[in-house]
């Protein structure tokens, strides 16, 4: 009998793992990415130029082209040149035909907009090149 007691007594010592400190740092670095995600967004400053109608945000997964005062380009918020554009973009679109977007900013000079549009509009794989704009307040 008192052998068996021993038994029970050993079998219930199961080691646990406390999962506390695991949630907890799970869910401070929610909140640390929570918070810094939308900087990240805003890193490149464009002044858009104003319209009567908003942009409608599309369901597909879009490619931006974002063009600052200083005319550098970027690429879904990656620096690029003219050159590295049209590789890139051919590289994006291989597997399946996607909208290009434009946002240019407003200081920005027409021609070289339209430059960087005549150029993504050769690009095979693009479905159709849009410019963006934002609602006039």
């Amino acid at each position: 009998m008192a052998r068996n007691r021993r038994k029970r007594k050993s079998g219930t010592l199961i080691p646990e793992v406390t999962l506390t400190p695991l949630i907890d740092t799970a869910l401070t670095l929610l909140i640390i990415f929570m918070v810094t995600s939308p900087m990240l967004n805003n890193s490149i400053k464009i002044d858009l130029p104003k319209g009567k109608v908003q942009e409608d945000k599309g369901t597909q997964q879009e490619l931006i082209v974002f063009i600052d005062k200083q005319e550098k380009i970027f690429l879904n918020g990656t620096a690029v040149s003219k050159a590295q554009l049209n590789e890139q973009l051919k590289q994006k679109l291989a597997a399946q035909p996607k909208p290009v977007i434009i946002k240019g900013d407003r200081n920005v000079g027409y021609g070289y907009i339209f430059e960087i549009v005549d150029e993504v509009k050769l690009i095979p794989g693009v479905s159709h090149v849009a410019l963006a704009s934002q609602k006039a307040a």
